[in-house]
């Protein structure tokens, strides 16, 4: 059964909305903001916008060199911290790190991650897209906790995927180890993961004041298709041919800076004072997937249901502990 009603607000962006729109009016001076994956694509645009809206970017990332190269391309002056989401000592030194130089958090964007990769496991065992997506970000925003909680009224956004509607948590065989291996289930199962994460983390700390929500960016022309063919590009009607979008796709693929701007909505606006936990998309609430609903929009049952929330937190801890043992 879930908690998170999922009642959108109709707030009146635009599918193409841009991370300006939703930034407009939006101050952010003195506070901190901390995104994964903020060198490229959506967390670049995400990164940006928050800077300009007065805030101290912090940016950890596998590559710093990268990194670096990157925000400086982009006149950003974010502070970088290296941590590699698939590596728990990385996670929790990065997050320690980012306690040393900051005595709290905002803003915490969970965006980093991995699509449709060849098969590859961590140190742990663990699958790699379920270890990036969703384990590393549990672990850092965890490491993260007490500079959250200083914020007096954080906000955590962790992006997710309208991919979820292809997978619920695969609770008896999360890591693939009694089924093939299926690059696009272990994807959607990450994504599910990120929504009930965002759900469980809301119902938890709320009473401290810490807001969490998912979202759902939108289909977006990022490095996280680097694994993909042009061949199954082609397949998804994304690119024709000669690797140029379709029509088709023009229609619903969002820019960066389209595609960051939920996340920001979700991190800043004021008229989710009173909401938390639900799933988001489109600068709204995403409606619940029912009956006939488009496969590219809305939210599944299984991605805000609280008991499996619940599960998969302490299903999620249990690995952990395990794991550093």
């Amino acid at each position: 059964m879930a908690a998170a009603k999922q009642v959108p607000i109709k707030t009146g962006f635009s599918f193409h909305a841009k991370a300006a729109e939703v930034m407009a009016g939006i101050d952010l001076s003195g506070k901190t903001a901390v995104v994964t994956g903020a060198y490229s694509g959506l967390g670049l645009e995400a990164a940006r916008a928050l800077s300009s809206a007065g805030a101290s970017v912090v940016a950890p990332a596998r590559d710093p060199k990268r990194a670096s190269e990157a925000l400086a391309s982009a006149g950003l002056g974010a502070a970088i911290v290296s941590m590699d989401l698939a590596n728990l000592a990385s996670v929790a030194e990065a997050a320690a790190e980012i306690g040393d130089t900051h005595d709290k958090v905002d803003i915490l964007i969970n965006n980093a991650g991995i699509m449709a990769c060849p098969e590859s496991r961590t140190a742990a065992g663990w699958e790699m897209q379920f270890a990036v997506n969703h384990i590393g970000h549990h672990i850092f925003t965890r490491e993260l906790m007490p500079y959250l909680l200083n914020a007096n009224g954080a906000r955590v956004v962790t992006t997710s995927s309208v991919a979820h509607k292809r997978s619920r948590i695969r609770f008896d065989d999360i890591h693939f180890v009694k089924e093939p291996y299926d690059k696009w289930l272990a994807y959607a199962q990450s994504k599910t993961a990120n929504a009930l994460f965002a759900l469980e983390l809301n119902r938890r700390r709320a009473g401290d004041g810490i807001k969490s929500f998912s979202v759902h960016p939108g289909a977006v022309m990022t490095q996280i298709q680097r694994h993909l063919q042009k061949g199954e590009l082609a397949a998804m009607g994304w690119v024709d041919e000669h690797g140029e979008l379709t029509p088709d796709a023009k229609k619903f693929i969002k820019t960066p800076e389209e595609g960051a701007a939920t996340l920001l909505w979700a991190a800043t606006s004021p008229l989710l004072e009173n909401r938390g936990g639900e799933y988001c998309e489109n600068c709204d609430i995403a409606a619940m997937s029912e009956g006939s609903a488009p496969r590219w929009s809305g939210v599944a049952a299984w991605a805000v249901d609280d008991d499996d929330a619940n599960r998969l937190w302490e299903m999620t801890d249990a690995m952990v502990l395990s794991a550093a043992a």
